[in-house]
């Protein structure tokens, strides 16, 4: 099912992936201005290895949540307008659902 929803996310193009995501500091105001540049309002951000910073700047946001690809499931990715993915979470998911 997860696969399938991944799948429709890509065909929709609401499927971003990212080189990276880190952040220096924790400041909800750095999720806000990636989110803005990205011209996204409620997405899903998923990442290998969570980053504190990032997931602490994002904790305010009512609509940003974030993942990692071990935590990642149905209903979050269809709850989420847009999926934001690193390159690492990308390679991660293709292996464990190849």
């Amino acid at each position: 099912a997860l696969k399938s929803v991944l799948t429709s996310k890509v065909q929709e193009e609401k499927l971003i992936v990212l080189d990276e995501l880190k952040f220096g500091e924790i400041k909800t105001k750095n999720m806000q201005n990636v989110l803005n540049n990205l011209k996204v309002e409620k997405a899903l951000v998923v990442m290998n290895d969570n980053d504190q910073n990032v997931v602490m700047s994002a904790k305010n946001m009512p609509n940003v949540q974030t993942a990692s690809t071990s935590t990642i499931n149905v209903y979050d990715v269809l709850k989420y307008t847009t999926l934001i993915l690193t390159k690492d979470a990308v390679a991660s998911i293709e292996e464990a659902y190849a």
